[in-house]
């Protein structure tokens, strides 16, 4: 297999993406790629594209990014997941204005050394913004390289990836492997039959092309239950911001108490007459799975510390798609218990 084929098949065949240049033009802005980048970290391209729109209107630039208030893209960020690269998004932009004027470092080893850019991000756009010959390895790439050389490791990928990488038109080659994996090379159900290298492709002559990459199986997630507490007062309800540090850090949330195998309703931020309802918000995380029971009351003001937020406006609030789904079951009781009454 040529790096020509590929580039070949990605001039006739690129999807058009709201963050790319076509192929064979100039390269796109680096902002623009970085936080396409950022953004498609574990989440899916049709998941991204309305947040890349919805940012890019809103800050245009990496300057008017870094003079953005960490709540303000915290919110903007809420629906979108893995919340700690939105605090690193926020860090990058304001290291990259304070410490290099505004200007992304042109090298994959500069570029690593910014906050939330690691390998993978760095080689991705040093290649794509600036030409940089980087090896590009996501989970397209690996799952392209691993069927055509029948490859089991990553270290052995990784270095046939090298191998591959051409000097000329890396960043569209980087995207054409990408695009590859994303269209023909599935992770099941690969379109072999119009795929441009199924010649060279060892997986496919073995007749297997699913069983590679080779992964271990997948350890079962813990599961936890948690209490979240639905305050209401005089048409608002309180909500808290979550430590920095830590899972949905920095987020406007509800209030919650512990997140283990035996929650309390003692762990509530004041006592009052808490009523559950049911049943309990599920929600799955990377590494665990999550009950989480929503106790609502209706109380005074006084002595509550957080943020009291019409409850009209929820939507504004920014709420992480788990406190979201909690929300949504207390407004659902509220609408029921009023139309009951009626």
């Amino acid at each position: 297999m040529t790096a020509e084929t590929i580039l070949a098949w990605y001039d006739r065949h690129a999807r058009t993406l709201p963050w790319r240049s076509p192929p064979g033009a100039s390269p796109p802005d680096p902002y623009r790629v970085w936080l396409s980048e950022i953004m498609l970290q574990q989440t899916t391209v049709a998941a991204v594209k309305p947040y890349y729109e919805r940012f890019l209107a809103r800050w245009p630039s990496i300057e008017a990014l870094a003079a953005a208030e960490d709540a303000e893209l915290m919110a903007a960020w809420a629906g979108l997941g893995y919340y700690s690269r939105a605090r690193n998004l926020l860090a990058c932009a304001r290291t990259v204005v304070a410490e290099h004027g505004g200007r992304f470092p042109a090298s994959s080893a500069e570029l690593r050394r910014l906050p939330g850019i690691g390998d993978y991000t760095a080689a991705a756009i040093a290649a794509i913004a600036f030409g940089e010959p980087a090896v590009v390895v996501d989970g397209n790439v690996e799952r392209v390289v691993a069927r055509l050389f029948a490859l089991e490791s990553k270290a052995a990928v990784r270095l046939q990836a090298a191998a591959l990488t051409p000097a000329e038109r890396p960043g569209d080659y980087a995207q054409a492997m990408m695009d590859l994996g994303a269209t023909i090379c599935t992770p099941r159900n690969p379109a072999c039959a119009i795929c441009p290298v199924r010649s060279d492709c060892r997986a496919f002559a073995l007749g297997a092309p699913e069983a590679w990459p080779v992964r271990p199986p997948k350890p079962a997630k813990p599961h936890r239950r948690a209490f979240a507490f639905w305050a209401e007062a005089d048409g608002h309800v309180l909500l808290v911001t979550r430590p920095a540090k830590g899972l949905l850090g920095g987020m406007r949330a509800l209030p919650t108490g512990a997140w283990d195998a035996q929650p309390s309703l003692d762990d509530a931020p004041f006592p009052a007459p808490w009523r559950l309802l049911d049943p309990p918000v599920r929600h799955v995380f990377t590494h665990f799975s999550l009950d989480l029971s929503v106790a609502c009351a209706s109380v005074r003001r006084d002595n509550a510390a957080g943020e009291w937020w019409p409850m009209d406006r929820l939507d504004q609030a920014g709420l992480p798609t788990l406190f979201d789904k909690a929300a949504r079951l207390a407004l659902r009781e509220r609408m029921t218990e009023t139309a009951t009454a009626c």
